[in-house]
């Protein structure tokens, strides 16, 4: 259990402006974006088409509205004082251009579309999720649960496959260091970042090195008002602000973390001897220059340190106990330390010349050292990786542009195993260009082309894209896309000295999709080919299940893998049928076996449940301003490695654990104290505390018999939070 107290002091404009934003028959228009023209002052509407928002502008001004799927409408304005009332009607646009929307394998989750199928909010408030942005994309078709390791895991991909990215910058380490086995949060809060998109196959050209899917993050742009918050939790504290000026604005942070009360309190399956401690700050300045344009500048530090025993993932691993890699002569049990240094720095720029062109450059650093140990064997990581993109977009006209771009990146990483070390970096250079082109109302096409190169294996690679859509109804419409996609061998490969080809993935994906009245259905089926994948030359006759096996020297490595991946998956989100109720349910069906790494056989991997489900349900009840938050997960079991079975193509990874299921609730409640708006809420994890099994580790004796095995699990099964926040600013019921 934790209390959070945040506090928010804001500093408010001279004059308050207010209104509504309807279509020609008097319907709200949602998520339209209104300014005063020329300035930054503006707000977006809610479901209701309100607007409301604060300026230091007085006199003759002219207030402006903008929805991708209707005409920009604009009107007059004196703004001598607050200014109340005003009605901003829209007509939808001609052209249909917003109507027509590529979404096979795309999911967005931002505010600046029309059609969208999740929005930052509703990643905070869905249960279970606990502000985590990869834990509530886990809730969408394609994608699998992760309870003992870190990554989003895409169609049959394992967790290296997905590429995630902030602000078209790859993010080398997005999850915060824990020990093998033990699952931890990803880097990220929705409430830094304005948009969101997850793409499961098929994405644009703009990325590659990614064989299954892309999760791109959008940071905000200029803030609204300047603010402070304060927060206090049993696990530390946090304190954070913003300044804004005319065209000028920073943000800084601050926290310290200690889980010695949660951890005194929660019933945890390993042991902490040393509870997780750590912190970190943040700097981010945001500049509008007068002639138009953004400058987005951010740096990120944080630090973590703690100490558990686990289950030794080398202890009775023939292949690591020797004398190259010590840890297999430990024990079965391991005390383990990590402390973890991490630093990031971006920075971007975009602007639109003349509304014709548009540029968009960025640039990142990253570093990040952890320093391990197991029992008495040090284990030290570096990482670090350097990117450069430049891109420029031309607009033809309302109906098409070209997109070119160049990237470089280089990236390493250096291990040190007691003595011995292995290294590697790796330079990538990639050019890319794509069309976006809706020759008629109803149809839009998206080409691409991607050339990459890497220095490390000297290969050059062209990967082709191509996405397009139809409308086959006023509501519905039918999207293809497909494309080939090219990704460097695992890490632990190039660590090795080991330099084959690239790995491939072709991509072949459609969907249909039908949305009205605040409901969105939509089916959508895929195939993925893998080709070149790189495999082990190990006998047939052994397998080592340890996934966090060290590859040394000896180890012959090619590109003879292969595999595939085939499902059908739905996606249904109702905001209309039930007044103050949103829901949504999705489906995945999988269908996939590689030969790949060490396997011995085609099979389907180990991190594959065949049927996933997950339905999200949230109700406000108006009477007692509380809203309720709901999130049930189901998956069918796992394949695992039973050694007691013999090692042939029919038994190898054919026995699964149990299913995987999960009931999560979070319960707001707003209140009023003055000019205080207060939300409290609770929130659990696991209601029915289900004792979830991700594969069992089976133990030996001296002989390499079998003598036992120990269930992988979470580390916690039940998690529970406590909590409340306060704000100067009215919160509305679809931000509980």
């Amino acid at each position: 259990m934790a209390m959070l107290v945040l506090v928010s002091f804001q500093t408010w404009a001279d004059h308050k402006v207010s209104g509504r934003v309807v279509d020609e028959k008097g319907r709200p228009v949602r998520g339209a974006s209104v300014a005063l023209e020329n300035t930054i002052d503006g707000g977006t509407t809610d479901s209701a088409g309100h607007f409301e928002f604060t300026t230091s502008e007085k006199g003759s001004q002219t207030i402006v509205a903008l929805e991708v799927s209707m005409e920009t409408a604009g009107q007059p304005l004196d703004v001598n004082g607050d200014v109340a009332d005003i009605v901003i009607k829209m007509h939808k646009a001609a052209h249909e251009l917003a109507a027509v929307v590529i979404t096979a394998g795309s999911f967005d989750a931002s505010n600046d579309k029309s059609k969208t199928v999740l929005k930052p909010l509703d990643i905070v408030t869905t249960a279970g999720a606990n502000a985590d942005v990869v834990k509530a994309i886990e809730t969408l078709p394609g994608t699998q649960q992760t309870g003992t390791e870190n990554g989003l895991f895409v169609r049959g991909g394992d967790a290296g496959e997905a590429g995630i990215l902030v602000d078209g910058m790859v993010v080398q380490n997005a999850f915060f260091s824990g020990p093998p086995g033990v699952a931890t949060r990803s880097r990220f809060g929705a409430f830094n970042y304005q948009g969101v998109s997850f793409s499961s196959g098929g994405y644009s050209a703009r990325f590659g090195q990614a064989l299954s899917g892309i999760l791109e993050l959008n940071t905000t742009d200029m803030p609204d008002r300047s603010t402070v918050n304060l927060g206090l939790n049993l696990a530390g504290i946090y304190a954070s602000g913003t300044k804004k000026w005319d065209r000028v604005a920073i943000d800084f942070g601050g926290s310290y973390n200690n889980l010695t009360p949660f951890y005194g309190l929660a019933n945890t399956n390993f042991n902490f001897y040393k509870v997780p401690v750590g912190g970190g700050g943040n700097f981010r300045l945001v500049y509008q220059p007068k002639k138009g344009g953004i400058l987005k500048v951010g740096l990120n530090q944080s630090y973590t340190t703690s100490g558990i025993t686990i289950p030794n993932p080398y202890y009775g691993d023939t292949a690591g106990a020797s004398a190259y890699n010590p840890l297999g002569k430990l024990g079965q049990d391991i005390n383990f330390v990590t402390r973890d240094q991490y630093y990031y720095s971006n920075l971007s720029f975009k602007k639109l010349y003349k509304d014709k062109y548009s540029l968009f450059i960025a640039s990142s650093f990253s570093y990040d050292q952890t320093d391990n140990s197991f029992g008495t064997v040090p284990i030290t990581e570096k990482d670090q990786r350097e990117q450069f993109r430049v891109e420029g977009k031309d607009y033809f006209t309302s109906r098409m542009n070209l997109l070119a771009g160049v990237e470089l990146q280089s990236y390493g990483i250096s291990k040190s195993f007691d003595t011995a070390g292995q290294q590697f970096t790796e330079t990538q250079l990639a050019a890319y260009t794509e069309l976006e082109w809706t020759p008629v109302n109803r149809i839009a096409f998206r080409p691409g082309l991607r050339f990459e190169h890497s220095v490390l294996m000297n290969t050059d690679d062209i990967a082709p894209r191509l996405s397009m859509a139809v409308k086959t109804s006023e509501n519905s419409q039918v999207s293809l896309a497909g494309g080939v996609f090219y990704q460097d061998p695992d890490n632990m490969y190039l660590l090795a000295g080991k330099h084959p080809g690239m790995q491939e993935a072709v991509h072949y994906i459609a969907n249909w999709q039908y949305t009205k009245s605040d409901r969105t259905l939509r089916l959508e089926g895929y195939y993925k080919s893998y080709y070149d994948l790189v495999r082990e030359l190990y006998s047939t006759t052994f397998f080592d299940p340890n996934r966090y096996r060290v590859i040394t020297d000896s180890v012959r490595v090619d590109n003879s893998g292969h595999g595939y991946a085939q499902g059908l998956e739905l996606f249904y989100r109702d905001r209309k049928s039930v007044k103050n109720m949103d829901f949504w349910v999705s489906y995945s069906y999988i269908d996939t076996r590689r030969l790949y790494q060490n396997y011995p056989f085609e099979a389907t991997p180990t991190f594959i449940a065949n049927h996933n489900l997950n339905v999200v349900a949230k109700y406000f009840i108006d009477k007692i301003q509380t809203n309720i938050s709901a999130t049930y997960t189901y998956a069918s079991g796992y394949p695992y490695y039973n050694p007691e079975r013999p090692l042939n193509s029919t038994t190898f990874l054919s026995d699964h654990t149990p299913s995987f299921q999960n009931l999560a609730a979070t319960v707001s409640y707003l209140h009023t104290f003055g000019k205080w708006f207060t939300v409290f809420y609770l929130s659990i994890d696991n209601i029915p505390n289900y004792h979830n099994i991700f594969g069992y580790r089976y133990n030996y004796d001296k002989s390499g018999n079998v003598v036992g095995a120990t269930p992988v699990v979470p580390a916690l099964y039940r998690t529970f939070f406590v909590g409340v926040n306060m704000s100067l600013t009215q919160f509305k019921k679809d931000e509980l």
